[in-house]
């Protein structure tokens, strides 16, 4: 025979139950579904580090936040994922600074050639007060940017000869990214510059359509490129950094605490990054040696660079704005 104190204790143990169904069911429909874009596969350096941030904002955020990557660029192509973050479509991304000038102008001078001396140069410059400029223009723009991540040093490579002086690059047909700088930067060498889809290069390359290309280490070896391009000339005319970016309007939404959250794990991201892209960049530069490709050095870029002046003559007349930027990167590498 039951009690009314069994039947109480029963009801009691029943009510708690149902509430914590309740919470758990409100908790899981309270939690922001983020959505991630990038333009990576999977295994790519950029792409762990980003899995590393979303698992870190999910645990420490204990599940307010959910974060899920979609590589591959399936949700777009770069253009397509600034706009979609800028307008909030999208919560995050990792986007290169190349085609991010029509968007935010200060950010084309992070394409000029030879801007940054080495990777390491660029990480301090970007890590400093001047990366916090560029990070203010972004903002401008709907774009938070928490961390930058690296994207090695671009040089040339082709189907002909090694390149030892801008001579070497007089007639070259050589596929550039869709950027008036980087044509500019071929034009001024001699070569001729023609930009084109990444994905219709290995095919060109091979028929002659182009002679050569430019990028680094792991994209030269991941795209096969290496295959039908044997001559890769260490110019090391670009460095390009790339942002961790969140939509302003997911940070507007956040809690003082869930940004400090969110910041501190896209600044463990790029710690990652940039240690994994060293060990990819190694891997790829041992396994295109292993097919036979020939690398050189070139010991004088000095003759590379001043025949970029006119690049920075006239990027300056056209934004005079920027001009002091431009020095103060150049004069936080002396």
């Amino acid at each position: 025979m039951l009690t009314n104190k069994t039947i109480n204790l029963s009801k009691t143990l029943t009510l708690v139950a149902l509430v914590g169904a309740a919470s758990a069911a409100s908790t899981s429909a309270l939690a922001e579904q983020w959505r991630g874009w990038n333009i990576h596969p999977p295994s790519y350096p950029n792409s762990v580090a980003l899995e590393s941030f979303a698992d870190e904002v999910a645990e420490k955020t204990d599940g307010r936040i959910e974060p899920k990557v979609y590589h591959n660029a399936v949700l777009g192509d770069q253009p397509d994922a600034i706009e979609q973050t800028r307008n909030g479509a999208l919560n995050f991304a990792n986007f290169n600074m190349g085609p991010m000038g029509p968007i935010v102008p200060a950010t084309n001078i992070l394409s000029l050639p030879f801007i940054f001396k080495s990777p390491d140069d660029m990480y301090r410059v970007m890590d400093g007060e001047i990366g916090d400029r560029f990070a203010e223009a972004l903002e401008e723009k709907n774009l938070v940017a928490l961390s930058w991540f690296g994207s090695g040093a671009r040089s040339l490579y082709n189907t002909d000869h090694p390149v030892e002086t801008p001579a070497d690059v007089e007639g070259l047909k050589v596929r550039v990214m869709n950027n008036d700088l980087y044509v500019q930067m071929i034009d001024e060498m001699g070569g001729n510059a023609t930009p084109m889809a990444y994905s219709e290069v290995y095919q060109s390359l091979k028929t002659g359509v182009i002679d050569g290309a430019e990028n680094n280490y792991p994209s030269f070896e991941s795209s096969g490129h290496y295959e039908v391009a044997q001559y890769y000339s260490l110019t090391e005319h670009l460095i390009l950094p790339e942002c961790l970016c969140v939509a302003k309007s997911s940070w507007d939404d956040l809690s003082e605490q869930d940004r400090g959250i969110v910041r501190e794990a896209a600044q463990n991201a790029a710690v990652e990054q940039r240690r994994l892209w060293e060990e990819r960049a190694e891997t790829s530069r041992q396994r295109v040696l292993d097919d036979g490709v020939a690398i050189n050095e070139v010991a004088g870029k000095s003759a590379f660079q001043a025949e970029m002046q006119p690049i920075y003559d006239e990027f300056v007349a056209s934004h005079p704005d920027l001009e002091t930027l431009v020095e103060d990167i150049q004069g936080a590498q002396e």
